[in-house]
């Protein structure tokens, strides 16, 4: 019987090299986010490695680079346009919005109700359409919309409630015009900088805080340099698995095929990640001592009123935001 394995794994083997399945691949791709390696957005490349270099038998390998290795999302998304870079995770805050207006559709204060109707969103028509977009601006292929949590605002200095207690405050925002428009309507002094310097940042005193979800929260140890988060819920952060039409072009048509196969299992699974670890940090996070604010919703709400006037017709025009509500 011993020898009979024996020899089934050498047929095994020797399948595999003649399909180029050990150390043999034809193709390289190079997949980039900014999370740290504890992130749903591993979970949700390595997904994509796994399944994409099982599907194509060894004929991609996938490389994956977390934590801005390659440069900021902004640096990344330009990295695509310019073909430098074969895929990436763009968040619309922060990789998209810069380059695509119709992007801080999705950043809009208070735009979605629930998760399940953001995903009717990003995963309809809609979201087709914002996609469209991306892939004209970006010369890219997006191939899945993910989920990078529910946003809240944070800081070390006081407990905020209402828009009042967010006066004065330095809040760190990502690229986004809408945010931008956003924490400066809520009184605070939104200070746009990349994610990789936020916690420097709050160690010097160059910020007061920033708004991230949960996760980030958790797994950047932000919790060491803040204390007080507030329950906004003010944005559900939309991500897109976007890689480059030169890198796509680069590939036989069977392999693009299974690029696409592959994203689409990395997507579930990167879903499925993050609305696992969203509970979990935040059970961890109050077992570290973080103070955990309800706020008076409506007043934030009525605050953010001129950020729709505003930006309208960036985003595609009332009737655009109109459709999302009624999603």
């Amino acid at each position: 019987m011993k020898i009979k394995q024996f020899f089934v794994g050498i047929s095994a083997a020797v399948l595999m090299v003649a399909a180029g399945g050990v150390g043999a691949a034809d193709y390289t791709l190079k997949l980039a986010h900014n999370g740290p390696e504890q992130h749903p957005f591993q979970d949700g490349a390595v997904a994509f490695k796994e399944q994409l270099e099982a599907s194509s038998n060894g004929a991609i390998e996938v490389q994956i680079f977390p934590g801005e290795q390659l440069g900021s999302e902004e640096e990344t998304s330009q990295m695509l346009k310019q073909g430098t870079l074969h895929c990436a995770v763009e968040s619309a805050g922060g990789g998209l919005a810069p380059f695509v207006p119709e992007a801080d559709l999705f950043n809009l204060p208070f735009i979605f109700s629930d998760i399940d109707h953001f995903y009717r969103v990003v995963d309809g028509p809609i979201g087709d359409s914002v996609a469209g977009k991306v892939e004209m601006a970006l010369e890219s292929d997006v191939l899945g919309w993910w989920f990078s949590g529910i946003r809240n605002a944070w800081n070390d200095t006081r407990p905020v409630v209402t828009p009042d207690d967010l006066k004065g405050l330095k809040i760190r925002v990502m690229g986004s015009p809408v945010l931008i428009d956003t924490f400066n309507a809520l009184g605070a002094q939104a200070t746009p900088m990349s994610f990789g310097e936020v916690y420097t940042s709050l160690q010097q005193g160059v910020i007061d805080g920033a708004e991230t979800d949960h996760v980030d929260l958790l797994v950047e140890n932000f919790y060491e340099v803040t204390k007080y988060v507030s329950l906004t819920g003010h944005m559900y952060l939309a991500a897109a698995l976007v890689c480059s039409d030169k890198a796509l072009a680069e590939l036989p048509s069977d392999l693009q095929e299974q690029v696409r196969e592959a994203a689409a299992v990395a997507t579930a699974a990167q879903r499925a990640a993050m609305d696992k670890m969203a509970g979990d940090a935040l059970a961890s996070l109050k077992e570290k001592g973080i103070e955990f604010n309800e706020v008076e919703l409506a007043a934030f709400q009525e605050a953010v009123r001129s950020v729709y006037e505003k930006n309208a017709d960036r985003v595609g025009g009332m009737e655009m935001i109109q459709k999302v509500s009624e999603q």
